[in-house]
Parts: structure tokens; sequence; C-alpha cells
């Protein structure tokens, strides 16, 4: 009975340590990655006046309400415009990097720093997309997003294990070291210790790699390491549900969305008219507009609890996707629609982000064998 009870424990460990839904965590590094570098690129003829010296919100109202709220933004350290312009540059440099799976465990990190640090600055300039973005950042920094669809993984794979001819790691983690020391002297905050804490573990991981890849401390922080990937996984599921079932339970409580007419009027606002003849043509049909008010409650009201049912949450992620895209081109909120949608691909099921990954590959594949065919394809003289 004891070697009973100490096998089945011994199997919940191994199973908690284990990496669970690495293709959802990469669906979220590239469309989070894609998120910011999108957003702050089409911000850029207007930074300076929503981040930068030029805003309105100045730097003394934005240092005394982060010091209420004790948020954390590296604008506020300081006023001049080439720092803003650096910190802004440094943010989209970041969110590429994440998209595309670069040292994710330390691009993770600065992508956090960038989105704190751009959001916090002029914090009544963004919307419900930009609260999102906040929040998902801090979860993607625990977890292992970079085990799929990244450049870490062709590497891991092509090094094949051997750390030792992994020196960019070490090089790149000791450079993140002066700056975080400089902010520590000059600008302590909260936030700095839980970096300390993570550079630390990493130099840490590091060093085991490459002295003591079989030690029993190394594989005590794998199991760590894939643990908190599995709560961070989870707590953003959480999250995701947390946010629709809220929204509905507001919405149903509205005496407009009790109607059926919140649509009509939210399409009658100039704000949210990109496509006027587009707009009067959908709220021009009440039956429609009712639809979609009733819909859209009860489908975020129910998206929880349609989790337990495989088929039913399938078909209902497709419709809420179809839904944040008609939003995205209706009322001309895009990017508040990329966030949700990013969010909702943390559900896909795991079997057909395995196919479309096998699928690739395999595409992929022939056209590399295509290309060498013509690159050793013979040239003929007087063709």
């Amino acid at each position: 009975m004891r070697e009973r009870v100490l096998e089945k424990l011994s199997g919940s460990i191994s199973f908690a340590g284990r990496t669970h839904f690495p293709y959802q965590a990469a669906v979220i590094r590239i469309g989070y990655g894609f998120f910011v570098a999108c957003y702050l690129l089409r911000e850029w003829p207007n930074r300076r006046v929503l981040f930068g010296d030029h805003n309105p919100w100045s730097l003394t109202m934005a240092r005394t309400l982060n010091a209420d709220t004790h948020a954390f933004t590296v604008l506020t350290w300081s006023g001049s415009r080439w720092w803003f312009e650096f910190v802004y540059l440094a943010a989209i440099a970041a969110a590429v990097l994440l998209m595309l799976g670069w040292r994710t465990r330390g691009t993770a990190v600065l992508f956090l720093v960038g989105v704190l640090a751009i959001e916090n600055r002029s914090p009544f300039a963004g919307d419900a997309g930009d609260d999102i973005i906040r929040i998902m950042a801090v979860y993607l920094v625990f977890t292992r997003c970079g085990q799929m669809w990244s450049l870490d993984a062709r590497r891991h794979g092509a090094q094949a294990g051997d750390a030792r001819r992994d020196r960019a790691g070490s090089t790149w983690w000791l450079a993140l070291g002066p700056p975080l020391l400089w902010a520590s002297c000059v600008h302590w905050h909260g936030w700095l210790a839980v970096f300390w804490v993570m550079w630390s573990v990493q130099g840490l991981c590091l060093a085991l790699e490459r002295w003591a890849p079989r030690a029993t401390m190394r594989s005590l922080l794998d199991s760590g390491a894939g643990m908190l990937h599995n709560c961070a996984m989870l707590v953003i599921a959480a999250q995701v549900c947390f946010i629709y079932a809220s929204a509905g339970l507001y919405k149903s409580q509205g005496t407009k969305w009790q109607d059926g007419s919140a649509v009509y009027y939210a399409m009658h606002l100039d704000l949210f008219r990109p496509w006027p003849w587009l707009t009067d043509l959908v709220s021009t049909n009440m039956l429609l507009v009712f639809l979609l008010c009733y819909g859209t409650v009860i489908m975020q009201i129910s998206f929880p609890f349609t989790l337990l049912y495989r088929k039913i949450k399938n078909v209902l992620l497709a419709v809420m996707i179809l839904e944040h895209v008609g939003i995205a081109v209706v009322l001309g909120i895009p990017f508040l629609s990329l966030a949700m949608i990013v969010c909702d691909l943390v559900f896909l099921p795991t079997a057909l982000l395995v196919w479309a990954d096998g699928r690739t590959a395999g595409l992929m594949r022939r056209l590399r064998e295509r290309h060498g065919r013509y690159k050793g394809r013979p040239c003929l003289e007087g063709a």
C-alpha cells in the first residue's frame, strides 16, 4: 500500500513538472509580440504626445500617480526626449524578438518592462486591450513560451543538448546585469527585486547547464520551471474566463443590453463608425442587432462552463473569434479585438496545433528540397 501511494505521488510530481501546452504558450508569445509591435509602430507619429515629452499628462503628474498606485515605468526616470526614444525603440525591438522567439527568457522580461513603461506612463490613453496586454505580459514571463515555433527551439535542436556551445546565452545574461544594477542604485522599485530574482535564477540555470547538466539541482530547477509554466498557463486561462464572465454579467445588468439595443447605439457613435455605410447596413436590421446583443451576453457568460465540453467549446470559440473580427471591422477597434483573439487562441485544441505544426514543417521541408534541387541543377550554356 505504501509503495503504491509513493508511486502515485511520484507520478503526480513528474506530471506536474512536465511542460504542458507548449503550443498554446507559443501562440500567446507570437500573438502579443505582434500586437505590441504593431501598436507601437502605428502610434509612431503620435508617440511623443501619447507617451513622451509632449504628453499633456506631465512627468510630475505621472510620478505622483505612480507613487500612489506603485506602478512601475522606466519613462518616469527622466523627462529627456532621447531617453523616451530609446525606451520606445527598445520596446519595439523586445516585442519583435519575443515574437520570433529569440532568447525568450530574457526578451520576455524586457517585453514586460517595455509594456509597463508605455502603459503606466499614460494610463488614461489606452483602452481595455492595453489592460489585457499589461496583465498577460506579466504571466508570459513565467511560461516556457519558446519551446515551439521559435528561434530558441531551432537553436536547441541544432545544439542537441550541448550547452557549452551556447556562449551567447551567457553573454546576454551578463549584459543585463549592469543595467539592472544601475537601476537598483538610482531608481529603486519593488519590481526590481523581482527582476533580481529572475536574473539570479537564470544565472544559476546557465551555470548548471554548462558545468553540471546531470546534477540533481539541475533537475529540480527544470521541474520547478515546468510547474511554474503550468501554473502560469492555468492562470492565463482563468483570467480569460474571468474577463468573459465579468463582461457578460455586467452587460446583463444594463437596460440597453436587456432590451437588445446596446449594439445599435454603439454603432451610432462617431468614434465607432470607420465605415458609415457598413455600420448603417448592420444597424438597420433590428433583428440582427437584437441577436447580436443577446448572443454576446449569452456567449460571454456561458464560455467558462463550455470548457467542460470540448466540442461545444470549439464551436463557441470559433464563433467568438469571428465576433471579434466583426467588431474590429465594423466598430474600428482592431487592437482590442486582436488582444481578445489571442486570448481565445489559448483554448485551441492541442491536436489542431500539432497538426498545423506538422503541415508547416512538411511544407518547409518540401520548399528546402525544391530549393536544393534548383541550386544543384547544372547551368546550360546558350540557354
